[in-house]
């Protein structure tokens, strides 16, 4: 089954922001970053049941490299992969339920 990947328009902070930390501590390093997180959302658009689900209906991914977790959530009727946010591990994991 295809699904297609939609983001909250919060997400797009969420890595403006992440990626403007990593230039500030090496050049080059803020793409390095995007790229990762490209990679794992290409995983979860293959095989988006892989992910258990941690609270609710909100799902984790975790990339490879950087201390991230996607949050996401899937909208069988449309089959759509909804993606609430994109942080650091360490905060708080309720923050993508305000988003939803």
């Amino acid at each position: 089954m295809a699904y297609t990947v939609h983001y909250l328009d919060a997400v797009i902070a969420d890595v403006r922001e992440a990626k403007t930390w990593y230039k500030a501590q090496r050049e080059g390093l803020e793409e390095d970053f995007a790229a990762v997180i490209e990679q794992a959302i290409e995983r979860i658009a293959q095989m988006p049941t892989a992910y258990g689900i941690r609270y609710k209906n909100i799902r984790f991914a975790h990339p490879k490299v950087f201390p991230y977790n996607i949050h996401f959530y899937l909208d069988e009727a449309r089959q759509m992969i909804v993606i609430t946010a994109i942080v650091h591990s360490r905060r708080h994991p309720d923050i993508s339920q305000g988003r939803v």
